[in-house]
């Protein structure tokens, strides 16, 4: 006889009116409870088989190299667990991760902060070996299966303008990925300005990708006195990944906004990830609240700019609940697949996606049809 299980029990004992030490409604309830999840499973399987055909485009996938790893890590444990978890592989391994998930696409984007913190020459000359190392390697070796955001020199701005059209004219680049603060600084910074009217100029997108705090800033927020708890990096992951990253990300999108970015430049393309990094959740609050003391100042409603001038991807946020607020702020059509690989699997993120209760065509937008619109390109034909 094969074991009966709590759900089987449970149904037995009802219908036999048997409480076995719980109320008759505790039992129905529960019991309730599993069919409805029973059934809310059996479904996401029928969506999940109907769509095992999507085609994906990860819009926000990382890598790493060896200057990169140097430059940017902590100490030999950082580096260690970067090269471990496949973050410098640009070859089978990462082919085969998105082989087993079924990846078409990635978008490849260096590692957060990147040679942004370089300035002078040596910043201009990283970032343009690091660029040409992607169109000379993957790009070239596997076709079809990785496009790239520019790294830009962005202590030197006009250097970073010329950067991003080089890479976007020569290389076919899709635009520039920036991570956090640059010198204290961020894009709505007069500096940057060149950088932004050369993107509008060549209709490509920046991607903001969060970056670690300025020093005073983490002294404020997130450092403690207490040595005990600085163990296993507890201070750096939470002004990193743990919480600070997604503030940050989306503090500046509303100093853009508020200081007036994108009445400067109306055709400027945004793209965030994370889900929004927040932007959900606090929707209506800044809107709602930022939108008063605005009005005078800026061309249009506050909240008009969020689904003008910017596009979100799911990157590392396999979460249905937190897709359907997204998509109660942001339109279907403003929303892209991303996976954030290496740090996040490849295939739980498609697996989960592929059971997502939405219809095929809007499905098919985030998937894919959505980058390919914005980055004017297309799933290559297996």
């Amino acid at each position: 006889m094969k074991p009966m299980g709590r759900r089987g029990f449970l149904t037995a004992s009802t219908a036999l009116g048997i409480g076995a030490g719980l109320s008759t409604y505790a039992i129905a309830s529960e019991a309730s409870e599993n069919e409805t999840s029973d059934k809310t499973s059996d479904k996401t399987s029928d969506i999940s088989r109907r769509d095992q055909d999507l085609p994906f485009i990860g819009t926000e996938e990382t890598f790493t190299t060896p200057t990169l790893l140097k430059l940017n890590s902590i100490n030999q444990d950082h580096i260690a667990f970067l090269e471990e978890i496949g973050l410098s592989d640009l070859g089978q391994r990462r082919i085969g991760d998105m082989d087993a998930g079924g990846l078409n696409v990635q978008i490849l984007s260096a590692h957060t902060p990147s040679v942004q913190n370089v300035p002078g020459q040596r910043g201009i000359d990283l970032a343009y070996r690091l660029n040409r190392q992607l169109v000379d390697g993957p790009i070239a070796k596997y076709p079809g299966r990785f496009k790239a955001f520019a790294t830009l020199p962005l202590q030197s701005p006009e250097a970073a303008a010329d950067e991003l059209e080089r890479s976007v004219r020569e290389d076919g680049f899709l635009g520039a990925l920036t991570n956090g603060h640059i010198a204290k600084k961020y894009l709505d910074h007069p500096d940057f300005e060149p950088v932004l009217a050369r993107a509008v100029a060549l209709d490509v997108p920046i991607y903001l990708h969060p970056g670690y705090p300025a020093d005073e800033v983490f002294k404020i927020l997130y450092s403690t006195t207490r040595s005990e708890y600085k163990e296993e990096f507890q201070d750096y992951i939470f002004s990193g990944s743990g919480y600070g990253w997604h503030q940050e990300v989306l503090t500046q999108c509303i100093r853009m906004i508020a200081y007036g970015v994108f009445d400067r430049f109306p055709k400027l393309k945004i793209v965030i990830g994370h889900m929004g990094e927040g932007l959900p959740f606090y929707y209506e609050r800044i809107v709602n609240d930022m939108g008063e003391p605005t009005e005078d100042s800026l061309e249009k409603p506050f909240g008009q700019y969020f689904q003008d001038n910017f596009w979100v991807t799911t990157s590392a946020f396999p979460q249905t609940e937190l897709l359907d607020l997204l998509l109660k702020y942001i339109s279907v059509d403003r929303v892209m697949f991303a996976t954030d690989y290496p740090f996040a699997d490849i295939k739980e993120q498609t697996d989960w996606f592929r059971g997502v209760d939405l219809p095929r065509e809007d499905k098919e937008k985030i998937a894919f049809r959505n980058a390919e619109k914005l980055f004017k390109m297309k799933v290559p034909v297996k």
